[in-house]
């Protein structure tokens, strides 16, 4: 099964992002590579690259046609408290080019950076859509039926049955937007598929989504997430992060297991050159590149989280989740169906 189905880019704008280039565990190489290819591949899209200009300058070499470089003296470390970032950090790459999308000077920013700073960062420069409680952020996984989507995997370690119901919504636009999908079928993730099962919140926040005009689907057990009967799946930022964290660690020891069978024996090792091109085949689908970038949603601006350890693939993967959003305008998409739920 490929990567989750997405929708087209639309290459009759031109669009313009801001990169965080200097955050990260990869370094801005990173960055530069995937911006010359985007920009290759997608000739509408300019890309400002933030950060320190004689680092920037010396990769890019002769600067490339729709790559420029907006200079940035500090940079937020991996392990910064974000309310030092948010503070003390002011000229850090990861800030400016929030502030340009605060500025209209960008459509979107993309980081690598610090995942609680560039949070907290979006949040105070960009705020939150008009009526949404708390920004989430949403990841995409791998699933039988090519990707699920689930929120909150870490901004909120607790919520109410209101917020669960904000991300339901923030979710579906979402959803949509990146795979085409007009009704995304929503599920709550809860410790059984009963009405009955669960806590007061998840109860609550079950009725108050099936009172919506979403397509909710009900509850859904850990162990059906990924078998492909859901598009979109809701849960606090505590479960979601330990959900997330547990199929990760789950897809590295199978990894782990099928490359010690194989490697065991030198019949095993014929059976593995046989079996190559399957082992290819799950390589690429359950590659993490594929489903890099993480959306903040609920900001008032487009904010999307590449993985920290991310390489130049993954990283232009995270680029076109923001240029998907950007095209559908997500937080208006967002603040439309608040709007015409409360009317």
């Amino acid at each position: 099964m490929a990567p989750h189905a997405r929708a087209s880019i639309d290459a009759s704008r031109p669009v313009r992002l801001a990169l965080d280039a200097m955050s990260g565990d990869e370094g801005p190489s990173v960055v530069v590579a995937a911006a010359r290819a985007i920009t290759q591949r997608h000739p509408h899209v300019s890309l400002d690259l933030v950060g320190d200009q004689r680092v920037l300058g010396d990769l890019l070499g002769d600067q490339p046609e729709r790559i420029d470089i907006v200079h940035a003296d500090q940079v937020v470390t991996m392990d910064e408290p974000p309310a030092d970032a948010l503070r003390r950090k002011k000229q850090s790459s990861m800030r400016i080019a929030i502030n340009r999308v605060k500025e209209g000077e960008a459509a979107a920013c993309v980081s690598a950076g610090n995942t609680g700073a560039l949070m907290a960062t979006a949040k105070f420069v960009l705020k939150t859509v008009s009526d949404i409680e708390r920004p989430a952020i949403m990841a995409e996984l791998p699933s039988m039926a090519g990707g699920v989507y689930l929120l909150d995997v870490g901004a909120n370690a607790s919520c109410s049955a209101g917020q669960l119901y904000q991300f339901a919504v923030m979710g579906s636009v979402v959803a949509a937007n990146l795979s085409g999908s007009a009704a995304p079928r929503i599920a709550l993730l809860n410790i059984g598929q009963e009405d009955i099962k669960g806590n007061p919140v998840v109860r609550e926040a079950a009725a108050l989504i099936e009172a919506s005009g979403l397509n909710y689907v009900g509850f859904v057990e850990g162990d059906a997430v990924c078998q492909g009967g859901v598009d979109v799946v809701v849960t606090d930022g505590f479960t979601g992060n330990v959900a997330l964290k547990t199929m990760e660690g789950t897809a590295t020891l199978i990894t782990h297991f099928l490359r010690q069978s194989f490697l065991r024996s030198l019949w095993s090792r014929l059976q593995a050159l046989v079996a190559r091109p399957s082992l290819n085949h799950l390589r690429a689908t359950l590659d993490p590149r594929a489903y890099n970038g993480a959306s903040f949603v609920g900001l008032n601006g487009i904010v999307i989280k590449s993985h920290g350890g991310a390489d130049a693939v993954a990283f232009e993967h995270a680029i076109e989740t923001a240029l998907l959003e950007v095209q559908d305008n997500v937080p208006a998409g967002i603040a439309r169906w608040l709007s015409n739920e409360a009317a």
